[in-house]
């Protein structure tokens, strides 16, 4: 009998048999959480203090229990008794059945993968790659040298500025034609297809896919030139179209978006995924009129009809397909009644984007481009100087001399960043009223979106977050923060928003990592600036989008990726997890085992145990990257030395040098950083030192340059270097492991782009972490979050966008899928 048909058996058992399975669940709970009873009517969290971690485990092994039904996350925090849940799932009905996917292999087309690559194949990747890396370096270095030596032989400030304009007007045409090129070249026209990772096929896809996301023309998504280039590529793109997400689609001829149709940002729509080692492409289409909110994932083979809406923090799995005019949210998206706040369409014509566009590019040209020529120009002659002196003999000199100059640059940044945060924003702010519709492309679009771009600065939040300074920050940059309870960890180091006037966070409340305040509101034609306020005494974890009109209040617990309900009653004192949410416990008893934080003498002087130890950790991060900073000028210094001699050859030589040089300093950064105390499994306060030293982890080793590793055999090396645990054969399309040492991949798994492997979690007053350990031939879908504690059979798959809570073990071959993520119903599937 298959598990299918004996949950259907126990369904229609008397209920005699309810009670007996209400039995079976206490007794494997009891022996789950080492308690001696667990009456029946017993709330698991209220009365006998489970958290979600002693739940997961639960769940796990009533899955290995052939008389018991399935448990999911969610049916345990719906019914939290015994009884209750034995009911719940007895007396049920069976469960509507998922959309089901369609296999790219099954899109008209597409043909059947290649075979496996073996070693070989690896390798000769990996060597086409680096050459690829190597040819740009000395592409770059070529334009380098000859456009510096033609603008400086002008001694006139005049014409000097005027070669700039014409040189900068050049570089940026080509390299804005160069993936144009590229695609057209060596892939055609993007079909649905499936073909294996490492082969020449894959080189070739992998080859556009960086030329695409590498373009200047990146830099203008939001704007009218943006779907321009997407067009070039092969896109489908309607008229009236407004794409906000920098991460730009790569199988861009299976993209098709039709009139007027909003892409907002963080939303991910590639038009490709892989899986099992097989890179498969599928088409995604936007309907007329079609909305794509923040933090989504569009899967391939999925389609918005004209006029459907797709809500934050949800996603699109392949075969799904929202009709026309209806508005879905979830992971995976399902109707929704929620009554959605629109922003009054106004006139936007062709005339108005395309003079935007044709300002936008003037002013880069005009006025960036000369600028950072300018810059490079008063460098490169400062390091000509140097070399001067190098060749004198006067080494030491050279080295006294360029030490100056990269930390007055350096830290003299910082500072005037700082000053110019605090002033020009707010002057800016004055022109943009909040609760008034603006049309795109316009004055007050340009002065919204530059205050957003000056004001989200990652380098600066890494700086002042986890410690106390992120709150003076985030003040002096405009948020609105109630009379603040100081906890030393009031924000991670990642927070972002639209507008930071509108940003209010209520007095005792704690942001974990991730957070995005959604303060502004888009038509195709038009936005609406509004307040996104999170109230007081919350706890919010990773991977959140707060929208303005978000209904939640005081005394929330927003678990990791909810998505924030936006209708119905304001919530308050419970918490809320999941896409859509549901409600949970605000807190349980092992959960305030360190509760504190601003109560009393011991937290006070733990806090200033805190600030000290974090005091330090900036320090470190700021000397680091001063270093850095001075080390790569000395290389360009030594190579301009011996220009002369050697021409642009040495040029070329440090170019390529940057890299390597990068992924060694880091690297042997990490690991002096955690010789001594390496991360380890932990469930303490936050003003255990423990928990500072892994802050200092975080916060003083850069990890973002492991992204130009993505999808290459490097960036498995570089992971095993820094202590990951990984196997044989690894695909990594962008994942990102926040505790390296903590983790164990097994052979052949597929990581896919915006995946996370997350060995902590802070909730409230209270750390915890723990290991994650992935199987041999595992999937990590697009967007796909695994949290601390987790286990992963072989051959699992996680579907694109789910959750996998803490605590969790997958089964060997099956899928899961949701937010949070549970068994999907056909198992049988996971290999696709």
């Amino acid at each position: 009998m298959t598990g299918q048909q004996l949950q259907e058996a126990v369904r229609n058992l008397p209920e005699s048999a309810v009670s007996a399975a209400a039995e079976r669940f206490a007794g494997v709970l009891a022996d789950v959480a080492h308690l001696d009873e667990v009456p029946l009517d017993s709330d698991f969290f209220d009365d006998l203090g489970a958290d979600s971690l002693v739940m997961a485990h639960f769940c796990a092994r009533v899955r290995n229990r052939p008389d018991l039904p399935q448990v999911s996350m969610r049916d345990v925090y719906r019914h939290p008794t015994a009884a209750g849940l034995a009911a719940a799932l007895l007396d049920a009905p069976p469960a509507p059945p998922e959309p089901e996917e369609t296999s790219p292999s099954e899109l008209p087309g597409a043909p059947a993968p290649a075979p496996p690559t073996g070693r070989p194949h690896r390798v000769l990747c990996g060597a086409l790659q680096l050459l690829a890396f190597l040819g740009f370096a000395f592409f770059l270095a070529v334009v380098t040298a000859q456009g510096y030596e033609w603008i400086s032989a002008e001694a006139h400030l005049l014409d000097a500025y005027l070669r700039s304009v014409v040189f900068g007007g050049a570089l940026l045409l080509v390299l804005c034609a160069l993936p144009v090129l590229a695609k057209w070249l060596l892939i055609g026209r993007f079909r649905p297809r499936r073909f294996r990772v490492w082969s020449l096929t894959y080189f070739r896809f992998w080859l556009v896919k960086t030329l695409i996301r590498s373009s200047p023309l990146v830099l203008f998504v939001g704007s009218s030139l943006y779907p321009l280039f997407l067009r070039a590529l092969g896109a489908r793109i309607g008229r009236g179209v407004t794409i906000l997400s920098r991460s730009a689609p790569v199988c861009t001829d299976l993209l098709t978006v039709g009139d007027s149709a909003l892409v907002r940002k963080d939303a991910l729509l590639s038009c490709y995924h892989a899986a099992d080692g097989v890179i498969e492409t599928g088409p995604v289409t936007l309907g007329r009129g079609a909305v794509v909110s923040e933090s989504t994932v569009l899967d391939i083979g999925t389609r918005l009809g004209a006029g459907a809406r797709l809500g934050h923090a949800s996603s699109l799995h392949t075969g799904q397909a929202v009709p026309d005019g209806e508005y879905w949210h979830g992971s995976p998206a399902q109707p929704a009644d929620d009554d959605v706040r629109e922003v009054e369409p106004v006139r936007c014509g062709t005339a108005r984007r395309a003079t935007h566009g044709v300002l936008l590019l003037l002013t880069a040209l005009l006025v960036y481009v000369p600028l950072a020529v300018g810059c490079l120009d008063v460098l490169l002659s400062r390091i000509m100087e140097g070399s001067a002196v190098l060749k004198g003999g006067g080494a030491t000199v050279l080295y006294v001399d360029l030490l100056v100059v990269t930390a007055v640059v350096f830290f003299g940044g910082v500072i005037a960043a700082l000053v110019v945060l605090a002033t020009v924003p707010r002057l800016l702010g004055m022109f943009v009223r909040p609760g008034r519709t603006y049309p795109l492309f316009g004055f007050h679009y340009a002065v919204h979106r530059a205050i957003a771009l000056m004001t989200n600065r990652k380098s600066l939040t890494r700086l002042f977050g986890d410690s106390s300074c992120i709150v003076h920050y985030l003040r002096w940059i405009g948020y609105r923060l109630s009379p603040v309870e100081q906890t030393g960890s009031n924000f991670g180091t990642a927070v972002k928003h639209e507008s930071p006037w509108l940003s209010r966070v209520g007095t005792g409340t704690m942001v974990a990592d991730g957070l995005s305040l959604m303060n502004a509101e888009y038509s195709s034609t038009s936005f609406r600036l509004g307040p996104a306020e999170i109230g007081a005494h919350n706890f919010l974890g990773n991977r959140i989008a707060y929208p303005v009109g978000g209904r939640t209040g005081d005394n929330c617990l927003l678990a990791t990726k909810v998505a924030i309900p936006v209708s119905g009653p304001l919530r308050h004192d419970v918490g809320l997890l999941g896409s859509p949410s549901f409600e949970i416990p605000r807190s349980v008893r092992r959960d305030s085992t360190f509760d504190g934080p601003g109560d009393g003498n011991v937290p006070r002087r733990g806090l200033a145990a805190k600030n000290r130890h974090n005091a330090v950790t900036m320090a470190m991060h700021l000397l680091t990257a001063w270093l850095y900073f001075f080390c790569v000028t000395l290389i360009f210094a030594l190579a301009a030395s011996r220009y002369p001699v050697w021409g642009t050859a040495v040029l070329a030589l440090a170019n390529a040098v940057l890299l390597p040089f990068t992924l060694l300093y880091y690297v042997l950064l990490e690991r002096v950083v955690t010789a001594v105390h390496p991360p380890q499994p932990m469930f303490s306060s936050l003003y255990d030192r423990r928990f500072w030293r892994r802050e200092r982890y975080w916060k003083v080793p850069y990890e973002t340059y492991l992204h130009i590793l993505d999808g290459t055999p490097f960036k498995s090396l570089v992971w095993r270097s820094l202590g990951v645990r990984i196997g044989a054969r690894v695909f990594d399309d962008g994942c990102f492991l926040t505790e390296r040492p903590m983790v164990r991949i097994g052979d052949d798994c597929t990581l896919n782009a915006g995946s996370v492997l997350q060995c902590h979690s802070q909730e409230d007053g209270t750390f915890k972490s723990d290991r994650i350990a992935l199987g041999d031939h595992c999937t990590l879908g697009v967007g796909a979050f695994v949290h601390y504690g987790v286990t992963v059979g072989d051959g699992a798959v996680l579907a694109p966008d789910c959750f996998l809570m803490k605590g969790e073990t997958v089964p060997e071959h099956t899928r899961w899928a949701g937010n949070p993520a549970r068994p999907a119903p056909d198992d049988s599937g996971g290999a696709r």
